[in-house]
């Protein structure tokens, strides 16, 4: 298959949480991932791996790694999910996206594997959507001749496809609540699920958690004998301040020993956690003999790219870009928004899938916001963006209905004066849509 058909393929194959009942029964169970696995000769197995769970933040902290490991001079693979644009995003070496070349021969190989093993009986259903691209971020970076690979869970960890990892080190994020349909419905059963990714022995990196999910983790870690660095308690940030929004300090390891610079160009103060994050499993590499110097911390740190979360596109009006899909995600969005950008005009273009609590975003998020357009991206999840402004209009202090996201931007646009700003937010998929936008109307404007 070329690269268009293995899409078409694959995307028949349904997205994640499309179908709840579907996922609930297909996604949730290793058997497909391991069957699979084997068949391709164990590929996971054929370089170091790290392992990444929880509810935010597992994306920039999986970036803050593999940027760390590159600048030290590894050859790094990095795994994660959902992309903004393109698939092949989810899959990286070095940097570098998986061609479409080579997605679409990965791909074919897999898929004529699959039927092999279904008319055999070795598989009793098709894998799913991320099963089978999960498979081929496993085979890619294997071919590649990765040393380290950094994989970020999809959802939850205990049963999610990512689990038949054996990694050097197991790290959580910090855990709040989402997809609780699949999670479970309080913060230590969510925990719980996050914690189904620590291994045997396998030391675990653990950020900063609320009570009842630290204590589920550490319950967990101490039945299978992992060690936790808890990275909040490990680490200090002394002489914390911030640069055109993005966060500097001096991260100071308590017990003595390292002396780190952060100065991430990430927008947002929480990236200092998933900075410490990153740190606290770099040190844990070295504790184990991994050669890593202090300077490539700090310039990986430095250099590590993560978009869609609070990316600035523009200034004069500026123009920002945050999936904050979660209450916790949109909690770190109205800390930067009080933290710089207080009594500035700004508009929210917004919309959410269905899945999502709306109205606790809403009512952390709108506060901040002179006006809201209600809009909704090209995916069978998204709430009507008519339906979202019932739901959630009533936190606005102004709002407009604009379905059409291109026409709810260039509206935006069209009544923002240079002082203004327009956060994007809500959905990663509004984000994708449209930080594509954006290229093709830069584009345009070049000519």
């Amino acid at each position: 298959m070329n690269y268009d058909e293995s899409l078409k393929y694959l995307f028949s194959l349904g997205r994640e949480l499309s179908a709840p009942t579907q996922a609930a029964a297909a996604k949730f169970d290793l058997e497909n991932i391991s069957t699979l696995a084997e068949a391709l000769g164990h590929p996971e197995r054929r370089y170091r791996s790290i392992h990444i769970a929880g509810t935010n933040g597992k994306g920039s902290t999986a970036a803050f790694i593999e940027s760390i490991l590159r600048t030290a001079g590894r050859k790094t693979g990095l795994y994660t999910s959902p992309h903004l644009e393109r698939i092949n995003e989810r899959i990286r070496v070095n940097g570098e996206e998986i061609s479409d070349e080579e997605f679409a021969q990965s791909f074919t190989r897999i898929q004529t594997l699959i039927e092999e093993l279904l008319a055999r009986g070795k598989l009793r259903a098709h894998p799913t959507f991320f099963e089978v691209v999960t498979a081929l971020a496993f085979e890619h970076v294997a071919r590649a001749g990765v040393e380290f690979a950094i994989f970020e869970v999809g959802l939850g960890g205990r049963l999610d496809a990512t689990n038949i990892l054996a990694p050097e080190v197991a790290v959580i994020t910090r855990v709040d609540f989402d997809h609780e349909n699949f999670l479970g419905h309080s913060l230590a059963d969510i925990a719980r699920e996050k914690a189904g990714i620590i291994k045997h022995g396998v030391p675990v990196v653990m950020a900063a958690q609320r009570p009842e999910a630290r204590e589920a983790i550490l319950h967990r870690a101490a039945e299978l004998g992992a060690v936790v660095c808890e990275s909040d308690k490990v680490f200090a940030a002394e002489n914390v301040s911030a640069a055109d929004g993005c966060v500097r300090a001096d991260v100071v390891n308590v017990k003595g020993g390292t002396r780190v610079r952060v100065a991430p160009n990430l927008c947002g103060r929480f990236q200092l956690g998933n900075a410490v994050n990153a740190i606290a499993v770099v040190e844990t590499l070295r504790r184990r003999g991994e050669k890593v110097s202090d300077a490539a911390m700090e310039r990986g740190i430095a250099n590590a790219v993560w978009p869609g979360r609070i990316e600035k596109l523009q200034s004069g009006p500026d123009v920002y870009l945050d999936g904050a899909h979660n209450p916790s995600a949109a909690r770190e969005l109205a800390n930067f928004l009080k933290e710089n950008f207080a009594g500035r005009n700004i508009t929210l273009l917004f919309a959410a899938m269905r899945d999502k609590a709306v109205d606790e975003i809403a009512g952390i998020l709108f506060p901040h916001a002179a006006a809201v357009i209600f809009t909704q991206p090209k995916i069978s999840r998204a709430i009507s963006a008519a339906q979202l402004a019932e739901m959630a209009g009533e936190y606005a202090g102004r709002f407009r209905v604009i379905p059409d996201v291109q026409e709810a931007f260039e509206e935006a646009l069209a009544n923002a004066g240079a002082d203004d700003a327009i956060f994007v937010t809500g959905s990663l998929y509004l984000v994708g849509e449209l930080r594509q936008y954006w290229k093709r109307r830069a584009q345009v404007a070049a000519h």
